[in-house]
């Protein structure tokens, strides 16, 4: 019997076309995620989204026209905009100024490279110096496979990569972790940025807890502790919100649904013991129905 040869698919060398983008998703960076010497073409895409709480103009009462402001110097009025400079403040009204050129001088050079410099165990970094959150992205179909082999790494060995990369002009530090299917990296604050605790605790005594107080605490934690879920979380104020102006754009006065709630005075002195006993019996499981008995 005669074999018949299947055809072979075709293949150039050239590099396969970027991933379309996720629906509603604009990539904020597009470069390469290195390690070592395996670099992973990839894009960079907001985790979180903008605008979600409501913002205020200010706006004339009388009027109803929305406030603008003038720029003026103290002393000589409005100022024309092509005379704004930037200016560093090195002393009481004494300022440096800055330049497009000066700043251009010391402009980073954008290599569009994430460069993985070491690793450390998930929970070592500590989580004053996250700041936002992108997801990762492979910008092809053929970096998919690197991409994989990177992402499965991390979640076996439980660590993450740490490196540095160039963002619109600024350098940021970020962490790169397993987020699903896919990668999230995090950009970090610098050392510098974050101010120590211990200053702010120190007036905190050292005085150990009462072990009942503190038996009572962990019952109750114990009985509160579940997976976290973000969609059981409402931002309660903003939602108030929207009504309150649906109502004032329908012309209907509002109803305070929280009007009726805690209406009474608290007292500033408690006791403890008991509020958290009370805490605990209401935070009991439910106990099963009994059986009816049966009839003898």
């Amino acid at each position: 019997m005669e074999r018949v040869k299947k055809p072979r698919a075709k293949t150039n060398n050239k590099t396969a076309a970027p991933a379309e983008p996720p629906a509603g998703g604009r990539s904020l960076w597009s470069g390469q995620l290195r390690l070592a010497l395996v670099s992973i073409p990839v894009q960079l895409f907001s985790a979180v989204k903008t605008g979600a709480r409501l913002a205020f103009h200010q706006v004339d009462a009388k009027s109803h026209k929305r406030i603008r402001y003038e720029k003026v110097a103290p002393g000589i009025g409005p100022v024309d905009a092509k005379n704004i400079v930037k200016g560093f403040e090195v002393s009481k009204g004494n300022y440096i100024l800055i330049t497009d050129d000066d700043l251009e001088k010391v402009k980073i050079e954008a290599r569009h490279t994430i460069d993985l410099i070491q690793f450390v165990d998930q929970g070592e970094i500590d989580p004053i110096y996250f700041e936002k959150p992108y997801f990762v992205v492979p910008d092809s179909k053929l970096a998919q496979e690197a991409y994989g082999v990177l992402r499965d790494a991390l979640r076996a060995s439980r660590k993450m990569g740490v490196g540095q990369f160039v963002m619109r002009g600024r350098e940021y530090v970020a962490a790169l972790k397993p987020c699903g299917r896919g990668l999230l990296l995090e950009t970090l604050r610098f050392s510098d940025e974050v101010r120590r605790a211990a200053p702010f605790f120190a007036d905190i005594g050292d005085d150990k807890p009462n072990p009942e107080l503190l038996d009572l605490a962990q019952d109750l934690i114990g009985r509160k502790t579940q997976k976290f879920d973000a969609g059981k979380f409402h931002d309660h104020y903003t939602e108030s919100l929207r009504r309150l102006i649906d109502a004032k754009a329908k012309n209907i006065t509002p109803v305070d649904e929280d009007s009726g709630e805690d209406s009474g005075e608290r007292g500033n002195v408690i006791d403890l013991v008991a509020a958290l006993r009370q805490s605990v019996k209401q935070n009991q499981p439910d106990k099963p129905a009994r059986k009816p008995r049966r009839a003898g």
